[in-house]
C-alpha cells in the first residue's frame, strides 16, 4: 500500500478496530460475569407499563432508547478520548522507534558507502541520498585539503633541500678562502684582497637567500601593510633598469624600454620596487646571452599594464602554472642559474596586496610577465 494513503487511512481504521475490540470485550465480560452488564442495562434502560388496548391491561417491557442514546454518546465520547490518547502515545512511540531505526541504518549506509568509498548499490534508500551526498562532499573537501597539505609539505621539504644546497655552496667558498687567509699569512696584499672580496660576495649571497626566506614567511603569516603614495611609475622603471647595468654587461644583455612618459601611480613605492627588482633579476637570470629584455608600460581602461619579456628556454605549461607558488621551484637545471625560487612568490604577494594581478606566459623561447595595477583614478598624463 502506498505510504501516503496509509498515513491518512490508519486514523479511520484504528478507531474502528478499537470499537470492535471494546464490543468483543463487552460480550466476553458479560458472558463471564453471568449477565451482570445485561442486568445493569435492563435495570437502567428498560421500563414496564400496562398497555390499555388489552383487557385488564397487559404488562409491556420496552427499551428506553432516549436514555440509552445519552449513555451511548457519553460512552463514545470517552472512548474517542481514550483512543485519541492511545493513538498519540502510540504514534510518538513509533516515531521514536522509527528515528532510532533510521539513525542506525543511516550510520550503516554512511560507513559502508560514504566513508569507505564503496559504489552505491541500486537499492540504496532514497531518504539517505541527501545525507550521503553531503557526507561525500565533506569527504572530498577533506581529501582535497589533505592533498593540498601534502603537496605543500613536499614543496617545503624541497625548498629546505634547495636552500641547504644553495647555502652550502657559498658557505664552502667562504670557509675555503678564510682557511687560505689563515694558513698563508705571507700572501700578497692583492691576493688577500681578492680572497676577502670573494668571501664577502659569497657571504652576501647567503644573506640574500636567508632574507628572501624570512621575507616571504613574514608576508604569509601577517598582513602586508602598504605605505601608499603617488609616484612617477615611468621614472621608477627607468631608474631600476639602470641599476642592473652591471649584471646586464656580464651576459651582454640589453633592456629595451617602451614606456608611456609620466605614468602616475598610487602605490607603496618600496614594495613595488621589490616586485620590479625580482622580475628583472628573473629575466636576466634566464635570458639567453646577447639577447634583449623588453619592458613595456601603457594604460588600460582602469589599470596600468607592465610587461617584461625576455628570450630564454620555454617553460613547460605544468611548471608555468605553478611558477608563483610559494614553495615551488623549477627544475634544478634552471634554478642553478637563478635565485632561491622565492622572488616570484614575493612579487605575486605584493602585487595582489595592491589589488593588482601578475601572470606569466612562455612560448617560442620567450617568457613574458604581465603586471596589472589599478591606478585609482590617477590619470596618465
Amino acid at each position: 500500500m502506498n505510504r501516503s494513503i496509509w498515513k491518512y487511512l490508519k486514523y479511520a481504521i484504528i478507531p474502528f478496530i478499537v470499537i470492535v475490540v471494546c464490543t468483543l470485550l463487552y460480550m466476553i465480560t458479560d458472558w463471564l460475569s453471568t449477565g451482570i452488564i445485561a442486568d445493569w442495562l435492563d435495570k437502567n434502560f428498560m421500563y414496564e407499563y400496562y398497555d390499555e388496548n388489552y383487557n385488564n391491561g397487559l404488562l409491556v417491557r420496552k427499551f428506553n432508547w432516549d436514555g440509552f442514546k445519552s449513555f451511548l454518546f457519553i460512552t463514545l465520547l470517552l472512548t474517542a478520548s481514550v483512543v485519541s490518547v492511545i493513538c498519540i502515545l502510540l504514534s510518538d512511540f513509533l516515531k521514536r522507534r522509527r528515528r532510532e531505526k533510521t539513525a542506525h541504518q543511516a550510520a550503516i549506509y554512511l560507513d559502508r558507502y560514504a566513508l569507505r568509498e564503496v559504489p552505491i548499490p541500486a537499492e540504496f534508500p532514497r531518504e539517505y541520498a541527501e545525507i550521503f551526498l553531503r557526507i561525500s562532499e565533506i569527504r572530498q573537501k577533506m581529501q582535497a585539503q589533505a592533498q593540498t597539505l601534502h603537496s605543500e609539505t613536499e614543496r617545503r621539504n624541497d625548498l629546505v633541500t634547495y636552500l641547504a644546497h644553495d647555502l652550502k655552496t657559498p658557505l664552502t667558498s667562504v670557509i675555503g678562502y678564510l682557511t687560505l687567509l689563515r694558513d698563508e699569512p705571507d700572501i700578497s696584499v692583492e691576493l688577500r684582497n681578492r680572497y676577502t672580496g670573494i668571501a664577502m660576495k659569497k657571504a652576501e649571497r647567503m644573506e640574500s637567500l636567508l632574507a628572501e626566506l624570512f621575507e616571504i614567511t613574514s608576508f604569509r603569516i601577517s598582513n602586508i601593510e602598504l605605505q601608499m603614495q603617488t609616484v612617477n611609475f615611468s621614472v621608477m622603471l627607468s631608474q631600476l633598469a639602470n641599476e642592473f647595468l652591471p649584471l646586464l654587461k656580464e651576459k651582454e644583455l640589453q633592456i629595451d624600454e617602451d614606456f608611456r612618459p609620466d605614468v602616475m601611480l598610487l602605490c607603496d613605492a618600496d614594495k613595488l620596487e621589490r616586485v620590479i627588482d625580482n622580475l628583472l633579476r628573473n629575466a636576466i637570470a634566464y635570458s639567453y646571452p646577447q639577447s634583449v629584455i623588453h619592458m613595456q608600460l601603457w594604460q588600460g581602461e582602469q589599470e596600468v599594464i607592465l610587461k617584461i619579456t625576455n628570450s630564454g628556454k620555454t617553460i613547460p605549461p605544468e611548471q608555468l602554472s605553478r611558477i608563483f607558488e610559494q614553495f615551488f621551484r623549477i627544475d634544478a637545471a634552471r634554478s642553478s642559474t637563478g635565485g632561491s625560487g622565492l622572488g616570484l612568490a614575493i612579487a605575486k604577494l605584493l602585487v595582489e596586496a595592491h589589488g593588482g594581478s601578475i601572470t606569466a606566459q612562455s612560448e617560442n623561447e620567450h617568457i613574458c610577465f604581465s603586471v596589472r595595477m589599478p591606478y585609482n583614478n590617477h590619470k596618465i598624463v
